[in-house]
């Protein structure tokens, strides 16, 4: 059995291989909540990052879904599912569904965000999701996504009175 250190180190080892940093994460969640929180520093964002990559839910579902990633790309798989991955069709939804495992746990606010970042894929999303013909990240682009979006919308709910969100009359 791990422990909750060991799956959150394997995890962090995961996203590193795979060419996310936490930085890269923490300007999604800058971008996401700077119009709404003045003053939000990426420090704040960083923290927030490690918050959220430190329940076991969340490693659980970057696991997943960088392993699935990792064997598409080694056509490991069976098809149809391997060319489901390799291609990331539209109709395949089960990326999002690991990835809203995410987004549940701070509430409507990352739903959202997390609805915005999938569409317009700003920053290390928009690599992640780029055909290369070699990577396979169907699962983690929407994985990055949300963990961006908990981070986003955990600021947002441990602080509201700093929100622009909730002090709009």
């Amino acid at each position: 059995m791990s422990t909750d250190h060991q799956l959150r180190e394997v995890s962090y080892q995961l996203l590193a291989e795979r060419g996310v940093s936490l930085e890269a994460i923490a300007e999604l969640v800058l971008f996401l909540q700077n119009d709404y929180i003045p003053n939000l520093t990426m420090a704040e964002c960083l923290e927030s990052v490690e918050a959220v990559l430190a329940k076991r839910e969340v490693q659980n579902a970057i696991i997943t879904g960088v392993e699935l990633d990792k064997l598409a790309e080694a056509n490991q798989l069976s098809e149809p599912l391997l060319s489901i991955l390799k291609t990331d069709q539209g109709l395949y939804g089960i990326d999002e569904i690991l990835a809203l495992s995410i987004v549940n746990l701070y509430g409507s606010i990352g739903f959202t965000n997390y609805g915005y970042l999938d569409k317009t894929k700003p920053g290390i999303i928009d690599k992640l999701n780029h055909k290369d013909g070699y990577s396979c990240h169907t699962f983690l682009d929407d994985i990055v996504s949300a963990i961006a979006a908990a981070a986003a919308s955990r600021i947002a709910h441990n602080d509201p009175a700093k929100s622009a969100i909730t002090n709009q009359q």
